[in-house]
């Protein structure tokens, strides 16, 4: 029997995951719920090959956690057992396992779009786009400033902002952050205000942090962070917005741009994660 049949007829068992189990992510995007409805609120994303550690369950509905930790509730329709989606290389499949750039792959779950950061099932090859091995990340992405914006900049230009998102089909502002920042190697937490305690302070001027810098807004009365962006070169920003519609380099040194004025009023602190 050929790896994609054998994948394939595993991948037909059903989901009995229990509190205490871990699932994989089958399908390319798997929405993460605040409560375990179709039509509650996304509140992050998880991506296919990655594994999910499951806390609860409610029908068909799962309360998991990622490698961030952070929780939600997904169907059971977006995931599979472990021994479904592996085979017998279990957990070993992730020390060789290949990491989508934007690509296409042809396997057992037919041909399909992979985003940025999506891991290749077993039996999966790459058709078109690029993908890169595991053991090649570090090389390619290094954990250095530059190289995390520049990362930023060529993978999520066009992105349109949706809350919850977390690839360059849609994301929120911490989404492409903590993306950004993982391709090169440095976890972060989910959410923006999360974010805020990490790494060291970077100053309290916006427009003259170094590139890589992390620059947090709140647009509360209490303060929470609310909003997140990375510093890049001649004092611009990168970032997903939902006033900007999606992705923006915006210039906060732009005195005459009334949205760079509010950006500015909503300022509260910048952090420094890499050199």
């Amino acid at each position: 029997m050929s790896p994609d049949r054998s994948l394939s007829a595993r991948a037909g068992q059903a989901l009995h995951a229990a509190a205490g189990d871990a699932v994989v992510v089958r399908s390319p995007v798997a929405p993460l719920n605040a409560e375990p409805r179709v039509s509650a609120m996304q509140t992050s994303q998880a991506l296919a090959g990655h594994t999910l550690a499951v806390d609860a369950r409610e029908g068909d509905w799962l309360r998991v956690r990622g490698a961030d930790d952070y929780p939600g509730w997904v169907h059971a329709g977006y995931v599979l057992d472990p021994a479904a989606a592996l085979g017998e290389v279990g957990a070993g499949w992730y020390h060789g396992c290949e990491i989508s750039l934007e690509c296409a792959v042809r396997g057992a779950h037919g041909r399909r779009r992979l985003p940025v950061g999506a891991v290749l099932l077993p039996g999966e090859r790459c058709e078109s786009g690029d993908v890169i091995g595991a053991a090649a990340c570090p090389e390619r992405f290094p954990p250095r400033a530059e190289a995390v914006v520049e990362t930023a900049r060529r993978a999520f230009e066009g992105t349109t902002y949706q809350w919850g998102g977390i690839t360059p089909w849609g994301a929120d502002c911490s989404g492409l952050v903590q993306s950004a920042f993982g391709l090169h190697g440095v976890p972060l937490p989910r959410d923006a205000w999360q974010q805020a305690l990490e790494g060291e302070s970077a100053g309290d001027d916006p427009t003259a942090l170094a590139a890589g810098d992390l620059l947090f807004f709140s647009d509360r009365e209490d303060g929470r962070i609310t909003h997140v962006g990375i510093a890049a070169a001649g004092a611009r920003m990168v970032h997903l917005a939902l006033g900007r519609g999606g992705y923006a380099v915006d210039r906060l040194d732009d005195g005459a741009d009334p949205y760079v004025a509010m950006l500015r009023r909503n300022f509260r602190l910048a952090r420094r994660l890499v050199g």
